[in-house]
């Protein structure tokens, strides 16, 4: 009765393979490279900026911040990412705190798998 339990909640993330593959095509191994490379160092000031912006009184807008995320996850072929990113502006907009710091959660947790599964995509050589 007294148990604490401790989840720890797995999710797997999708990729779009046809976006990277498209890159790889249009600007070869290394201008590739440099568009995803630059567009992980983004990815990572924008997740910042979302986790700032939900701060109370913070001046920026959580709901822009969580579109932008989500508009540069689509452009390398992050879907999940994407689609929690938008979650998150859809409970910025409600205004409930419970559910937007839940899905705050959910999108560092799929930010960072993501990550992880662009730099193993790219290390299988499109």
């Amino acid at each position: 009765m007294n148990k604490i339990a401790k989840l720890r909640p797995q999710e797997g993330v999708r990729l779009d393979p046809d976006c990277l593959v498209a890159l790889y095509a249009e600007l070869g191994e290394v201008g590739a490279e440099r568009v995803i490379s630059a567009a992980m160092e983004e990815l990572a000031v924008h997740l910042a900026a979302v986790q700032a912006a939900v701060l109370p009184g913070a001046a920026a807008d959580p709901i822009a911040a969580a579109r932008t995320l989500a508009r540069l996850s689509r452009q390398v072929g992050m879907t999940s990412l994407a689609r929690v990113a938008e979650n998150v502006a859809q409970c910025a907009a409600s205004g409930d705190p419970v559910s937007q710091a839940a899905t705050l959660a959910r999108l560092v947790r799929i930010t960072n798998r993501s990550l992880s599964a662009v730099w193993d995509l790219q290390d299988i050589r499109l």
